[in-house]
């Protein structure tokens, strides 16, 4: 029985905004030229950056898979991104344009504004405090678990500045997740704040922090930034007041910034699936930054006059990349958002790019459909057309939310991208180019591989799928940006990325590639339903749902089935306006039979208020799964994306009485 594509992949549109226009074909003959020559290629990009000394070779692949890009060469992350633009007119330049959570009659309480000369000083202070105070050197680490404030990004310069690896650890994991990060970081130092802000309510980050430590040793001190101003515990001999000891550094004090090897690891970011501990990736200087530096330029357009906004959390590696690193790189204006995109009103995010006048805007497809469960009345008393480019990120965005995005938001005439990347890469690999090429958008895609990418769909024996044959996606070319090695584990890091597809970077997600090249990535490929002996992404049942007038957020997961394996269970979010009902779920259930085939047939449907979510957006497809099955959600302690233990028992009771109401 075939099954029918969901996606309209021939939905091709082209917005105002015609500049470098090519066609797809073209595009193509371009792309084949770099990743034939993608060593000559990326030695291009790379020496666009400022390097202390050259490298001696592009590319060291003498112990595949732990390739060494730009080997000999030296530099530093923190002189890149702050030094180099403070020595010229953006000394006086917004770097920082910060604002956060707490609000009066539609004004914001907390705005502040930190310029690269003023940047500058601060990370030179604060990089002279971890030295000298805290006698911290290259190769210590550090651990970092702040809120979204500049405090964040200024840590991390200082500590590349001098050659420190830092982990930082989402400000909404527990106690337990921080404690497994620095116990195997073996962190010397922690650096966090009294408490945050989420949604109006206090998040008692110091209280997290004392409860990690009894089980962390190698941490000796703790530093913590004045956030809230609430009380809190302070060891004696252990924790000291950020600004307390800031104080006491001259104000003029400079840390000459550590030559880095391009291969020397700038940080360390913790991840981990449903099973086995937390993965420390480990990502390089040179190799970043090279990939960072195109795709800010090609993928995000960068100008001088721009207000970059990344909604993303710095804790995750997003944030990492297209919050600090990148827009700092280019000499851009960063905004940074501490706080709910939907707090106290659903128009909170929509009311920071009016207010800011933000230009370039990368947001979660997760995020925009929350927002349209509002609806588009929220968005449109504001002036949003400030904003020129847009793109997305985090999972495959559904088409029905594409187009309500381009529309309120992108007035139907700019361009707008979905990018495909993983904390892997370090950056995008996937996505749509116009700040260098304009392809035609198609609404649900990620577009075309970048320049110098040789991404693949391939079968289970890793060959080439034909167009609109569901598969494997790959990189089949050594790439800048992508991880060193995981901590401690190398051969962890070969058995999982290289080993399955020939020595082909194996990025474990289900893929499609469409005629015109584009691809379409469907989720994690362990996130297909196999129904009699059909492979279905749960993804493109979600966006089959979603396109239906009715719905505003779906999760499907499979449930066992004696005849079939598996069969599909939706938990459906409605819009504003319907009301749950037996006639509807038929309804949806034929809805997907059209749009997926019958194969595709739906045991359940189950109408929920709310989605069991990360407090990275997330949906906590493990809670899902559990109350489908009605069984216990089990052990938690390596629960993807990591809300704390009692956010996921909480959802879990919460989403068990749903559906047995």
């Amino acid at each position: 029985m075939s099954v029918n594509w969901a996606l309209p992949f021939d939905e091709k549109i082209l917005p105002e905004d015609k500049r470098n226009v090519v066609n797809i074909e073209t595009y193509h003959e371009i792309h084949k030229r770099s990743i034939n020559a993608f060593r000559d290629f990326w030695a291009g990009v790379a020496s666009e950056l400022e390097w202390y000394k050259p490298w001696e070779k592009v590319l060291d692949d003498s112990n595949p898979p732990f390739y060494k890009w730009f080997a000999g060469g030296e530099l530093n992350a923190c002189y890149l991104c702050v030094d180099r633009h403070a020595k010229t007119w953006r000394k006086n330049k917004v770097a920082i344009l910060w604002e956060g959570e707490p609000i009066e009659k539609g004004i914001p309480k907390e705005i502040r504004k930190i310029t690269y000369g003023e940047l500058y000083r601060l990370v030179n202070r604060v990089a002279y405090m971890l030295k000298t105070v805290y006698g911290l050197k290259k190769g210590d680490t550090i651990g970092i678990y702040l809120p979204m404030i500049p405090e964040l990004p200024i840590v991390m310069l200082a500590a590349s500045r001098l050659g420190v690896v830092y982990t930082v650890v989402f400000s909404g994991f527990s106690s337990d997740s921080l404690a497994d990060r620095m116990n195997d970081a073996e962190a010397k130092l922690v650096i966090t704040a009294d408490g945050g802000w989420r949604a109006g309510k206090i998040v008692p980050l110091k209280d997290i922090v004392d409860e990690a430590l009894k089980k962390s040793p190698t941490v000796k001190n703790v530093l913590v930034v004045k956030r809230i101003g609430n009380e809190i515990n302070m060891q004696k001999g252990r924790d000291q007041y950020f600004e307390d000891v800031l104080e006491t550094i001259p104000i003029n004090a400079t840390v000459e910034p550590e030559r880095m090897r391009s291969e020397d690891t700038l940080y360390m970011l913790y991840t981990s699936g449903t099973t086995g501990k937390p993965k420390g990736i480990i990502h390089d200087t040179g190799g970043y930054l090279t990939l960072l530096h195109g795709t800010m330029k090609w993928i995000f357009d960068i100008r001088d006059d721009d207000v970059f906004w990344c909604t993303a959390d710095i804790g995750w590696v997003t944030g990492h990349s297209y919050i600090v690193y990148g827009p700092l790189l280019e000499g851009a204006t960063v905004l940074m958002y501490d706080g709910s995109l939907t707090y106290p009103e659903p128009d909170r995010w929509v009311s920071i790019i009016e207010r800011h006048g933000v230009n370039v805007f990368y947001t979660s497809p997760t995020a925009i459909r929350g927002w349209m469960k509002f609806g588009p009345e929220w968005v449109t008393k504001h002036d949003t057309s400030s904003v020129r480019l847009m793109h997305s990120v985090g999972e495959p965005i559904n088409p029905e939310a594409f187009r309500w995005l381009y529309k309120y938001v992108g007035r139907e005439k700019i361009p707008f991208g979905s990018t495909w990347w993983m904390t892997e890469t370090g950056g995008i690999l996937i996505s749509h180019l116009p700040g260098l090429y304009l392809v035609p958008m198609k609404p649900g895609t990620n577009g075309p591989p970048i320049l110098g990418i040789d991404a693949d769909v391939v079968n289970e024996n890793g060959v080439s799928q034909s167009p609109g044959e569901r598969g494997y996606l790959v990189i089949k070319n050594p790439f800048p940006g992508n991880i060193m090695t995981l901590f401690k584990d190398p051969e962890r890091y070969k058995q999982v990325y290289y080993s399955r597809f020939n020595g082909y970077f194996y990025a474990g997600d289900y893929a499609v590639k469409d005629k015109d090249g584009y691809i379409w990535t469907l989720g994690r490929a362990d996130e297909v339903i196999k129904v009699a002996g059909h492979r279905l992404g749960t993804y493109e049942l979600e966006s089959a749902l979603i396109q239906h007038s009715s719905v505003s957020e779906a999760a499907v997961v499979g449930v066992p089935d004696e005849v079939k394996g598996e069969v599909p269970v939706a938990f459906v979010i409605l819009r504003q306006g319907n009301e749950p009902s037996e006639k509807l779920a038929n309804e949806l259930n034929l809805w997907i039979r059209q749009k997926v085939g019958p194969i595709a047939s739906l045991k359940n449907v189950f109408f929920v208020s709310k989605l069991p979510k990360t407090r990275s957006a997330k949906i906590m497809r493990r809670v899902v799964q559990a109350v489908a099955v009605g069984k216990p959600v089990g052990d938690v302690t390596t629960l993807e994306d990591q809300a704390s233990v009692d956010e996921v028992k909480k959802a879990y009771m919460e989403l068990t009485k749903e559906v047995s109401k």
